[in-house]
C-alpha cells in the first residue's frame, strides 16, 4: 500500500482545458492549466510540478452503501451509488463549472475499451513494461492522429492544427524506427 502511495504522488493526470486561463499575447496558448482530480493523493505531485501556476480543484465523491442484495464492495466490479460530491479548492481559482473528472473518465473508458489488456479478467495483459507502453502510445497516436471523432468532424490533430490530413496506418507504423537485432538467450528445454 505504501508503494502505491507512493507512485500515485509521482504520477500527474493532466487536463488542459481549451481556452482555460489567460492568452500568451505572442502565441495564442493558454498561460494557466487547469487540474482536476477525484480525491486522490496528488497534492504533492501537483505541487512539485506546477507550483502555483495552475488552477487545481479537487472533485471528492462519497458513495452509500451497497443496495439489499447486492455484493459487497470488496468483491463487486462497479462502485456504489454516488451520494454526495464536493468540490474543494485548493489553489489558483479554478472555473466551478470545469470541475469535473467527466472528461477524463471518458477518456479511460475509450482506453479500457480499445485495448483490451486494460479490462478485468482478460488474457490480452502485456508481460513487459515496455510492451504494454508502446500499446498505449500506439493507442493514443492513432487516436489522435488516425481517427475521425464524430463530434469534431475530424482528427484531434487535425482540430489542434498540428496535422493537415488524417494519418493512414502505414504511416503511423513508418516512425517506428528498425530495432537493432539482438541475439536469443539459450533455449531451455526441459527434460523428459
Amino acid at each position: 500500500h505504501a508503494h502505491d502511495q507512493a507512485m500515485a504522488d509521482k504520477v500527474v493526470g493532466v487536463e488542459t482545458i481549451d481556452g482555460y486561463g489567460g492568452e500568451d499575447q505572442e502565441t495564442g496558448n493558454s498561460t494557466k492549466d487547469a487540474f482536476l482530480k477525484d480525491g486522490r493523493a496528488y497534492l504533492n505531485a501537483v505541487a512539485d510540478a506546477f507550483g502555483s501556476e495552475v488552477d487545481y480543484a479537487m472533485l471528492e465523491k462519497h458513495y452509500g452503501p451497497a443496495p439489499e442484495g447486492q455484493a459487497p464492495a470488496s468483491v463487486r466490479y462497479s462502485p456504489a451509488q454516488v451520494t454526495s460530491i464536493n468540490k474543494i479548492y485548493i489553489t489558483g481559482s479554478p472555473d466551478p463549472s470545469l470541475v469535473s473528472t467527466s472528461i477524463v473518465e471518458r477518456q479511460n473508458l475509450t482506453m479500457r475499451m480499445s485495448m483490451r489488456r486494460f479490462t478485468r479478467l482478460t488474457n490480452g495483459f502485456s508481460k513487459k513494461v515496455e510492451n504494454h507502453a508502446h500499446a498505449v502510445a500506439l493507442h493514443f497516436m492513432y487516436y489522435n492522429f488516425g481517427r475521425i471523432h464524430k463530434t469534431l468532424r475530424v482528427t484531434p490533430a487535425m482540430e489542434a492544427g498540428v496535422s493537415d490530413h488524417v494519418w493512414s496506418l502505414e504511416e503511423i507504423a513508418a516512425l517506428v524506427t528498425e530495432p537493432e537485432a539482438k541475439p536469443r538467450g539459450p533455449f531451455n528445454k526441459k527434460p523428459r
